[in-house]
């Protein structure tokens, strides 16, 4: 492993992708470093793939067909069909100034990054590839229903979020399952987790940014949810203090904390002993937790910034992980005891 570490730091590809990981994303920044030498470099690849598209998927000011062509493209790219420069040669100045510096970035240095992921094993680059295609096609396909007042219904959410995070959970898992045989043994029942996993991360993303997604005229809402507590998503402004709206997040909250607990059982599955695996689930789970919790205390926030979760609790969240990570056990009982205040499942009795 030691000799791994060493080819790593001497590339200069990995330099670069852990050095754009820093500026493109302060949470994976800090799980994906946490991972063992033989996953890091992958898991940081395959991030910054999933980070390309998602930059042409938010650019407001794309033509739609041109992010179609764009997208199908850079699939091309990932499967070695087309050239990454020519990619880059094409998109790149149509990248608006919407866009923040360190994505556009990426984007100009997407030759270096398709570079890493062919330096993968086979396995790892049909875990990227295959994910890749189906969160392309699928954020283009919602970008075709999205609205200013929501999605239909909860089905439509849920296949929204399989699109956007479920299957980057999937993904995930076939690289943990690469990297060990233990992790391996355990690959049905991971898989079977693994979208609720990246459900329960991403819908606390979208009750967190509601106010910043509304604010650029999109929801990822549901509005058969908000409209069975008494609410119409279409009356949706910065301005409302309805209780009904209140009863609409909540029963989100109440959601994503199930998911956010199949996310345990997830993380619970991956052997004590791969302690780095564990922590890059356990923090991401407990931020999100924490992140709920502010949000249910403060159901008047008017954006993200109001309910982000302090570098106070962060430290907590890595004290605990640190602590009690290896022990099934614990982890659950402080998952009950972390979630109890929130709507869904009751406790666990004791």
């Amino acid at each position: 492993m030691e000799g791994i570490r060493a080819i790593g730091t001497c590339d200069p590809d990995f330099r670069y992708e852990s050095e754009i990981l820093k500026k493109v994303s302060r949470s994976f920044a800090l799980t994906i470093p946490e991972l063992p030498d033989g996953l890091e470099r992958a898991v940081t690849n395959a991030y910054l793939i999933c980070r390309i598209v998602d930059t042409i998927e938010d650019d407001e000011e794309l033509p739609l067909d041109k992010k179609a062509d764009f997208l199908e493209q850079f699939i091309s790219v990932v499967n070695a069909r087309e050239s990454a420069e020519q990619f880059v040669a094409g998109v790149s100045p149509l990248l608006s100034d919407s866009i923040p510096e360190a994505e556009r970035e990426l984007v100009r240095h997407t030759p270096v990054v398709i570079s890493g992921t062919f330096s993968l094993n086979p396995r790892q680059q049909k875990a990227i590839r295959d994910c890749t295609a189906v969160l392309a096609r699928g954020m283009l396909d919602f970008q075709r229903k999205k609205t200013a007042w929501g999605l239909k219904d909860m089905a439509e959410f849920d296949q929204y979020c399989y699109f956007v995070a479920g299957v980057v959970g999937e993904m995930l898992t076939e690289l943990f399952c690469d990297y060990s045989p233990k992790i391996a043994e355990r690959r049905e029942k991971l898989l079977s987790l693994a979208a609720s996993f990246g459900q329960g991360l991403q819908m606390t993303n979208i009750i967190k940014d509601l106010w910043e997604d509304r604010s650029r005229g999109v929801c990822w809402m549901p509005r058969s949810v908000f409209a069975k507590a008494g609410y119409d998503l279409k009356d949706l402004t910065r301005i409302c203090d309805s209780d009904s709206f209140g009863k609409g997040i909540n029963e989100m909250i109440g959601v994503a904390r199930h998911h956010l607990k199949n996310a345990l059982t997830y993380t619970t599955l991956i052997p004590p002993e791969e302690s780095g695996i564990r922590k890059f689930c356990l923090w991401a789970i407990g931020m999100a937790v924490f992140t709920l919790r502010n949000v249910s205390k403060k159901l008047d926030y008017r954006s993200g910034k109001d309910v982000k979760i302090s570098r106070r609790t962060l430290k907590s969240i890595i004290f605990v992980s640190d602590v009690a990570g290896h022990s099934n056990f614990l982890l659950e009982r402080i998952f009950e005891l972390a979630t109890r205040t929130l709507p869904g499942e009751k406790p666990l009795s004791h």
